[in-house]
C-alpha cells in the first residue's frame, strides 16, 4: 500500500494531479481545497496517500493531512458513500468543521455538499460520532504535543505555557504554527 508521495508536480487537474516520483508518474485524485495551495508545476511537494483497490482499478488519493485522510478512509468505511462523495465532502467542508458538524449533529451543514441529501447526512452522523476524535480532544491533544516539543527544546513547562497560551489566542491550531509562534514569544521574552 502507498501512504505517502514525496515528489514533482508534473500537471494538476480540476479533480486530480501527477506527482513524479523518481521517473515514475502517479495519477492521484485530490480535494478541490487541496489544489490551490500546491506549489508550482516541477516543485516538490508531499501528500499522505489512501490507494483504493478495487476489481478493475488501483486509484490514489491525496490529502494535505492526515485529518483529511482520516476522515477520507472513515468516509468510505459507510455503506453508500464511495470514494467521489467523500472527495466532495473534502473539498466542501474543511476537516475541523467537518468534526463540528459530526459532533453537533448539523445536517443542514452536511447537506450543503453537492450529492448529499439528508438521509445521507444523518447516516454519516450515525456512524461516524463517536468514531473521529472531537474538537476539543483534537486540541487538546495538539496542545499537549506543542508544550511538549517546547519542554523537550530546554523551556521551563511554566514559562512554554505562557507562551503557548498567547499563540493558542491567536488563531493558530496546528503544532507547526503553535510551535513557530510560541517560538516568537519566547525570544522576545527572553
Amino acid at each position: 500500500m502507498i501512504a505517502s508521495l514525496r515528489g514533482r508536480l508534473i500537471s494538476k487537474k480540476p479533480d486530480s494531479l501527477i506527482i513524479d516520483v523518481g521517473g515514475v508518474g502517479y495519477n492521484v485524485h485530490v480535494p478541490l481545497t487541496l489544489l490551490a495551495s500546491l506549489p508550482d508545476e516541477n516543485r516538490e511537494f508531499f501528500l499522505y496517500i489512501h490507494t483504493h483497490v478495487r476489481e478493475d482499478a488501483l486509484q490514489l488519493y491525496g490529502f494535505q493531512t492526515e485529518d483529511e485522510k482520516r476522515i477520507f478512509t472513515s468516509l468510505i468505511g459507510i455503506s453508500g458513500i464511495g470514494p467521489k462523495i467523500a472527495l466532495n465532502i473534502l473539498s466542501t467542508i474543511p476537516a475541523d468543521k467537518f468534526y463540528g458538524a459530526i459532533e453537533s449533529e448539523d445536517t443542514d451543514f452536511l447537506c450543503r455538499v453537492p450529492g448529499l441529501g439528508k438521509k445521507t447526512a444523518h447516516r454519516l452522523i450515525l456512524e461516524l460520532r463517536g468514531k473521529l476524535p472531537s474538537i476539543k480532544e483534537k486540541a487538546d491533544t495538539v496542545y499537549d504535543d506543542t508544550l511538549s516539543a517546547l519542554v523537550n527544546l530546554g523551556y521551563k513547562k511554566i514559562i512554554a505555557q505562557q507562551a503557548l497560551e498567547k499563540a493558542y489566542s491567536s488563531v493558530h491550531r496546528d503544532i507547526e504554527s503553535l510551535l513557530r509562534e510560541s517560538l516568537k514569544y519566547l525570544t522576545v521574552e527572553t
